[in-house]
């Protein structure tokens, strides 16, 4: 039986404000989030914060000088917290990176390790950023993986379809919240 933790991964306020299509994606995400804590699955969250005055960003970084450029992900900054209406609790770990991947710049891998957690179930905001990102690096690492399609957004609607029912299911399980919620539930 695999030991599995649940990522919720760059949703924060400056994010969500880009990105909510207003299709009801935070109570969705919350659902799972629930489910989760009522399955016994610990709820991982991680963020992407950087330092005042940006040391961990190179000019050479197109993605991060796009980021930085924006004024979004600054350490401290109200924008950058996690969004209320998916906020942690107690006793929820929340991971600081500095990178795309959810691994990159944090300690992720240390904190599953320690809880020997060996499959990651995946959300976030966006598909086609920390949650491809980190389902690369996931891979490499050899955790068993389950995507929640419709606990993922992006900018790119298409490009969310065309990863969700395209890419992922060659690596990883790929479920609506519904479906996995039914999967996880005590029989």
């Amino acid at each position: 039986m695999s030991n599995s933790a649940l990522l919720v991964m760059d949703v924060q306020r400056d994010v969500v404000a880009i990105v909510d299509d207003g299709s009801g994606y935070l109570p969705r995400l919350r659902r799972a989030i629930d489910g989760a804590r009522a399955a016994g699955i610990p709820v991982i969250y991680v963020m992407m914060a950087l330092r005042p005055g940006d040391p961990e960003v190179s000019p050479r970084n197109k993605v991060m000088t796009d980021i930085v450029r924006a004024g979004l992900f600054t350490e401290g900054a109200p924008g950058t917290e996690i969004h209320d209406d998916v906020a942690p609790q107690q006793g929820d770990v929340v991971v600081t990176k500095r990178r795309g991947s959810a691994f990159s710049g944090s300690d992720l891998d240390l904190v599953l390790r320690t809880r020997a957690v060996d499959t990651l179930v995946l959300t976030g905001i966006a598909t086609s950023a920390v949650v491809l990102s980190t389902l690369w690096h996931a891979i490499d690492l050899d955790f068993g993986l389950t995507v929640l399609a419709d606990a993922c957004l992006d900018t790119d609607p298409e490009v969310h379809t065309m990863l969700t029912e395209k890419l992922f299911p060659q690596w990883a399980d790929v479920l609506d919240v519904e479906d996995w919620l039914v999967a996880i539930a005590p029989r």
